[in-house]
């Protein structure tokens, strides 16, 4: 990059090429060593203030000042708006004390019906405000905008940990008006205790596009949402919070529900079939007459799946992999387990009236105080030690 010493008058010294790299207080730093000045600002051959260095773009001719306002030295020291009749598509915001430099397009242009685009499209069509510096102040929370600004810029949503992402999303909407701000309004509905019936459910379509944008690592909250009837097959949902979430007959076959929390989740009449449920926590959900047919809740790692006191009547669990499951004091009546490895399984004070067990291996099984009336124990690989105090 060529760095020029700035001032009101224009370029005062002969350029000086440096190489940019670190952050912009070590850029400041090269500078002033340069230009023997106390460097505290640095501008783009646009006038655009640079308070980024990622901003930088090869080839760029920098200015570099101790802090007066930007003037083109080839205007002769008149503003480039004079000259032009327009503005300069440079331009810095100053979002809650904090300054952000972009371009007019960047803000106009990804998404042409956003609050900010109707701000910027026209010159001074909002009246918009500015400070002593000619940032335009826009009264928001800066840890909240730059992922939105970072988005309209390369269109990938990255939120930072510590976050609020509900908080985000509907930042989010209240500037760009985008298609999140379903998902948001509807989980802050539920989060307010209103009847899930009062909303509609959350589409596949809604829920992929909220997925996409977020990070894989993160924790999704969707806690209390309304996702009955929705079609959530195949996807890769590890980890995310449904706890006391809505997914009555939801189709959920083959998903990967790895360590996801579905505790006082409503699972009645869904289909999990071939799901990978490794570490899930379903504490006292409702899977009433669901179908669990060939489920993993193995996990080799040791991470044991825990559905205690969960309500599981009628359900078809056959060829289920449950290998240490904690199944404490939950109700299994009329339940279909037939081939499932429950070895090493906590099936204390479970309900296992009417259920089909035959072909199960219980070896290790604690069986203390279950209800087995009913059941059936035909051709089980691993006999039942009745010492162990069954009903």
């Amino acid at each position: 990059q060529k760095l020029y010493e700035h001032s009101a008058y224009g370029c005062l010294s002969l350029p000086q090429v440096v190489a940019v790299y670190g952050t912009l207080s070590d850029l400041l730093s090269v500078a002033s060593n340069k230009l023997g000045i106390k460097a505290t600002s640095v501008y783009n051959g646009k006038g655009g203030l640079i308070d980024d260095i990622a901003l930088i773009r090869d080839d760029d001719v920098l200015f570099v000042c101790e802090g007066e306002p930007f003037i083109d030295p080839q205007t002769d020291g008149r503003p480039h708006e004079e000259l032009t009749g327009s503005h300069t598509d440079w331009l810095t915001l100053n979002v809650g004390g904090r300054y952000f430099t972009t371009t007019r397009s960047t803000l106009v242009n990804k998404e042409p019906d956003s609050m900010l685009a109707h701000m910027f499209k026209d010159k001074d069509a909002w009246g918009n405000k500015q400070d002593h510096r000619g940032a335009f102040l826009i009264d928001r929370s800066p840890e909240y905008f730059e992922p939105i600004l970072n988005y309209l810029r390369h269109g990938q949503l990255i939120v930072n940990d510590g976050i609020n992402l509900l908080a985000h999303v509907l930042f989010f909407q209240a500037i760009y008006n985008l298609v999140l701000s379903v998902l948001a309004f509807k989980q802050l509905s539920q989060q307010n205790s209103q009847p899930a019936e009062d909303h509609s459910p959350i589409s596949r379509k809604e829920f992929v596009r909220f997925l996409l944008a977020t990070p894989t690592k993160s924790e999704l909250r969707c806690q209390g949402l309304n996702f009955s009837g929705a079609d959530l097959s195949r996807l890769d949902l590890r980890y995310i919070n449904f706890k006391m979430a809505n997914l009555s007959r939801c189709n959920l076959a083959h998903a990967n529900l790895c360590c996801a929390n579905l505790e006082r989740a409503d699972l009645s009449g869904s289909v999990l079939d071939c799901a990978n449920l490794q570490g899930v926590k379903m504490l006292c959900s409702n899977a009433e007459g669901a179908s669990l047919k060939g489920c993993n809740f193995e996990d080799p790692s040791g991470l044991k799946a825990n559905l205690e006191g969960a309500n599981l009547k009628g359900v078809d669990m056959e060829g289920s992999q449950m290998t240490g499951i904690n199944l404490r004091v939950a109700t299994l009546k009329n339940a279909k387990l037939k081939n499932c490895n429950l070895r090493g399984a906590t099936l204390a004070g479970t309900d296992l009236e009417n259920c089909d067990l035959s072909g199960c291996d219980l070896q290790e099984a604690n069986l203390r105080g279950s209800n087995v009336k009913g059941a059936i124990f035909e051709e089980m690989l691993t006999p039942l030690h009745m010492s162990q105090s069954v009903r």
